[in-house]
Order: structure tokens, then C-alpha cells, then sequence
């Protein structure tokens, strides 16, 4: 959630409704689709993903953003290229909550 509201308050391309609950609603659905229909994509494309030595998972994760936008109201992305960016934020956001979970999980 905090991604995508940062993301938000960058960048003119990705808008969420002025609410509490459509941002806890973007993250919920991103989540589902990460879980379910990101996986299948990614079987589907294996030999372009090894093709491509793996470019094209970023292509992935835009339209499953995409994918997100057209199912919720108050979640706008600007097209392909601001998806690939938030695409890019999302990422880089689970990589640090990753590692401050593998801290914790040490001490």
C-alpha cells in the first residue's frame, strides 16, 4: 500500500481515489493477482521470459497492473510505461521489507 501511495504522489501517470479504502482495495487485488493469475502468465511465457533472458517478466508485472486498473474505480495508471514503473517501485519496495523481515527473523 504504501508503493502505490508513494507512487501516487510522484508520478502524474498513477492515480488512486482520495480514499483509505480504495488504496487498501488496490493492494488486496494486486495481491490476488500476484498470487493467481501471475504465476499462470509466467508458465505461459516461458519461452519467450528465456528468450528474452527474463526482460519479459517486467511485461508481466505491467499488465498484471494494468489487469488491476481495469478491475478497480479508483486505481487509474496511465498506460504501459507507468505500469512498468510502478512495476518497478513495487518491486523495490518488497525487496527492502524482504530484508527487514530476514533481519528480524535472525535476531
Amino acid at each position: 500500500m504504501l508503493a502505490v501511495l508513494v507512487a501516487d504522489y510522484l508520478f502524474d501517470g498513477i492515480h488512486v481515489a482520495d480514499d483509505f479504502w480504495n488504496l487498501v482495495w488496490v493492494a488486496v487485488v494486486l495481491a490476488v493477482l500476484n498470487a493467481v493469475v501471475r504465476p499462470i502468465l509466467i508458465i505461459l511465457t516461458i519461452p519467450i521470459t528465456i528468450f528474452t533472458l527474463g526482460l519479459f517478466l517486467l511485461v508481466i508485472n505491467a499488465g498484471v497492473i494494468l489487469l488491476a486498473d481495469w478491475l478497480l474505480d479508483g486505481f487509474f495508471v496511465d498506460g504501459f510505461w507507468y505500469a512498468l514503473l510502478l512495476s518497478f517501485i513495487l518491486s523495490f519496495a518488497n525487496s527492502i521489507f524482504e530484508k527487514f523481515e530476514k533481519k528480524e527473523a535472525r535476531n
